[in-house]
């Protein structure tokens, strides 16, 4: 990872502040159907054609008639000082200390960064997904992970998958994926290259 991707991406994570919010947000008093996906595991099957999936796991931020919009958890990049990003953030001098880890969220816009959090941290930018887990997109999530009162677990990922409406309900119908509750300690603890065959061992009904 050249330094040059690295401040784009961090960029990236500050820009993505008002596209997260507006791809994120359901209409007012819009009830979800249950077999819309939010707040769940999309996870590749044994059958994935496409290469940029195989064995992911991806947490449902947003899905409704509208299209989907997820994360992948299990694809990391690579550990980056904290230190670092926030030099590149424009926060100069700083003495934060460790390393954090950076993960691949999904193809589509890779410039773009996010936080997939636990709930003992929200900001303007803050969208609960299923009330267990969070995401933000904000400079401010960095500045609070640097100064210890940002969220106990965190996940920071760059891209997304995006679906347009009806097509991830196609790809589900053709066994590309299957489906399974999110689990929190999938998302945050376990070890990556546990995380899919764990996921996949939990997988419910298709839609």
């Amino acid at each position: 990872m050249s330094l040059h991707w690295l401040r784009s991406t961090m960029m990236g994570l500050v820009a993505a502040l008002g596209f997260a919010a507006a791809l994120t947000a359901s209409p007012p008093g819009t009830a979800q159907p249950s077999t819309f996906l939010t707040g769940q595991f999309l996870i590749a099957s044994t059958e994935m054609g496409d290469p940029r999936f195989e064995r992911t796991v991806i947490l449902m931020i947003r899905h409704d008639r509208d299209g989907a919009f997820g994360l992948i958890v299990n694809r990391p990049i690579r550990e980056e000082p904290l230190s670092r990003l926030l030099e590149i953030l424009g926060e100069k001098g700083t003495t934060a200390d460790g390393k954090v880890q950076l993960f691949y969220g999904g193809p589509v816009q890779p410039e773009l960064g996010f936080i997939i959090h636990s709930t003992d941290y929200k900001d303007a930018s803050t969208r609960e997904v299923d009330g267990h887990v969070a995401m933000t997109s904000s400079r401010e999530i960095i500045l609070a992970i640097a100064n210890n009162t940002g969220p106990k677990k965190s996940l920071i990922v760059f891209g997304y998958a995006g679906w347009a409406p009806g097509q991830l309900e196609g790809e589900i119908a053709r066994r590309g994926w299957v489906t399974a509750p999110a689990d929190l300690g999938l998302i945050f603890d376990e070890d990556r290259e546990k995380v899919w065959e764990r996921a996949y061992a939990r997988r419910t009904q298709d839609l």
